[in-house]
């Protein structure tokens, strides 16, 4: 009987690297929806086109969210510099709505979750146990 020959090392490192890849262009693609959202809910993006603004763009966190109050005025700053190098800048109402975005699209995700039905007429759920099978209708009056 044939045995199986370990991987090379470089074949490890080939698909470690794809990994790497992957996770870092769907990362960005989060940002970039992320980013569609602000901007509908009334953020302005801002460039750091200028030395000093890369710098100041530098010292935010990145992908966060950074309120900044001067009297009576809110700002939220929200920083970018892996898809579109820029600050996204919006007022105390563009946050709220980014927000309430934010909640009806986790509604919208649990109700579209939630009507997911499995209808495979091949399936049978008694094997699974009291509650699945047959019984379950009459148990809870269904």
């Amino acid at each position: 009987m044939p045995t199986a020959t370990p991987p090379r090392p470089r074949t490890l490192l080939s698909a470690l690297a794809l990994l790497v890849l992957a996770g870092c262009m769907s990362q960005q693609q989060r940002v970039a929806d992320k980013e569609d959202s602000l901007a509908a809910a009334g953020f302005v993006q801002r460039p750091a086109n200028t030395p000093e603004r890369q710098a100041m763009l530098n010292r935010l966190p990145p992908h966060k969210f950074v309120r900044h109050v001067h009297g009576d005025n809110i700002t939220y700053v929200y920083a970018d510099p892996l898809v579109c190098d820029c600050l996204y800048v919006g007022s105390q109402q563009a946050y709220g709505q980014y927000q309430q975005a934010l909640q009806q699209k986790s509604i919208a995700d649990e109700q579209e979750l939630t009507a997911q039905e499995y209808a495979d007429p091949a399936w049978n759920w008694g094997p699974w146990g009291y509650g699945f099978g047959p019984e379950f209708g009459p148990v809870y009056g269904w």
